[in-house]
């Protein structure tokens, strides 16, 4: 059942405490009325893109304000994180801006870019220690070097600091929104460990409660929605660190009691959904945004019949992609879409079996993109790895029953995750 407390719930006043703390020192960023996407969805859509932050994140907010919040004496001591990326520069970016030292806990898993960026902006202020695959094991082994080392702990979300840091977002959508006349109908954002959707949510109930908060998660980490449903924050046996900015396994006390008494709806989007928004956001809109930052974009899918006619907020929340992983970016979001396949078929071990398998199987506008065999001695048959990418999504249904007739016995892999992860 829940446990919560008034004291655990932020309140306007905190929030705009640290507003008026974070003025002269974050930037503004723009509420953008977007073209393309309002067109697409038949409403009105604004972007509020904490992309352009000074760390390209929105998590310099709630770093930022829960470091000065820390007794100075204390603070000169040095700080202590652990973070997917984006919150280690927001304490990175402080700590050098504050002269004061950081050690910062990572996961090993946390894309190259970020852990790079997080030495650019500590500038000599922060020292690095990749522990664990996952947040919630770099949490863990900062935790205990806390408590070793007798310093402060700078929490990623399960914080009110952090959580009013994040939520002068809201100060700024709705301050712009009140200058231009426009009236915020839904505000989507994503969730990871809930800060954002926190200090976003509780903000924006106080001063326009007529306003959807709707709180997006990544299918493979809805740690928030499993805490919903459990009536307290649980622990996800296994998640998809793909959106590594959103993949936490458990979420917040305090952001799960937040969320719990101001978001208006949670919705998960499937990772692949989430790259094939990237990559539109890319090419239509020429905005750069990493995988959790598109969470909130990704959800209007399935809201456009609600939304149709409405204005609705999205928090582009960060940009640090990665260009390394734009490869398989495009190639989850084409699994996703339907145009790109694999399977594993029992090939027949003759001259000309390939030229009559191509011949069979695809239609004429079907590519082969991926072959894999080995021709095994004194057998007749041998398993073959065949990546086809469709001309047509209308396209699987046919190639799928004549794969049948060619192979009874072959597997789709993507109805098997571990084979997929594993060969392709």
């Amino acid at each position: 059942m829940d446990v919560m407390t008034a004291k655990d719930l932020l309140t306007k006043e905190e929030i705009e405490k640290a507003y008026e703390v974070l003025r002269p020192i974050i930037k503004r960023t723009p509420l953008q009325h977007d073209t393309y996407l309002s067109q697409k969805y038949h409403c009105n859509v604004y972007l509020k893109r904490e992309d352009l932050q000074a760390v390209r994140s929105f998590k310099i907010r709630g770093a930022y304000y829960a470091i000065s919040q820390t007794p100075a004496a204390v603070r000169q001591r040095g700080v202590v994180c652990a973070s997917a990326g984006n919150h280690a520069q927001g304490v990175a970016w402080t700590c050098h801006k504050l002269k004061i030292p950081a050690v910062i806990f990572m996961p090993v898993t946390t894309p190259r870019q970020k852990v790079d960026q997080v030495k650019f902006f500590g500038g000599g202020a922060a020292t690095i220690k990749l522990t664990g695959d996952t947040f919630d094991a770099a949490a863990q082994a900062a935790a205990n070097y806390c408590e070793e080392k007798q310093l402060t702990f700078i929490a990623p979300f399960d914080d009110k600091h952090t959580m009013a840091g994040q939520g002068t977002i809201a100060c700024e959508i709705f301050e712009d929104a009140a200058a231009h006349d426009v009236t915020v109908d839904y505000l989507f954002a994503a969730i990871g460990g809930g800060g954002l959707i926190s200090g976003l949510a509780a903000y924006t109930k106080n001063v326009s409660s007529a306003t959807k908060v709707i709180g997006v998660e990544p299918t493979g980490a809805a740690s928030m929605a499993a805490a919903f449903k459990c009536g307290h924050p649980v622990t996800l046996e296994h998640i998809d660190k793909f959106v590594d900015g959103a993949a936490v396994k458990t979420a917040g006390q305090l952001t799960y009691n937040n969320a719990k008494k101001y978001v208006d709806q949670l919705v998960n989007v499937a990772e692949g959904h989430v790259c094939t928004t990237l990559l539109e956001l890319y090419s239509k809109e020429a905005i750069v945004a990493e995988p959790a930052g598109a969470l909130s974009v990704a959800a209007l899918e399935e809201h456009q019949a609600e939304i149709s006619g409405k204005t609705v907020v999205c928090v582009i929340s960060g940009g640090n992609n990665d260009i390394e992983r734009m490869q398989e970016i495009k190639e989850r979001s084409l699994v996703y879409e339907g145009y790109q396949c694999y399977f594993i078929v029992n090939f027949p071990q003759r001259p000309g079996a390939l030229r009559e398998m191509v011949s069979e199987i695809l239609d004429k506008d079907d590519d082969i993109t991926k072959f894999e065999y080995t021709k095994k001695v004194n057998r007749g048959k041998g398993p073959v790895l065949i990546g086809i990418r469709l001309g047509k999504r209308q396209n699987i249904r046919p190639l799928q029953e004549r794969l049948r007739q060619f192979d009874p016995y072959y597997i789709d892999l993507k109805e098997n995750q571990m084979l997929y992860e594993m060969m392709v």
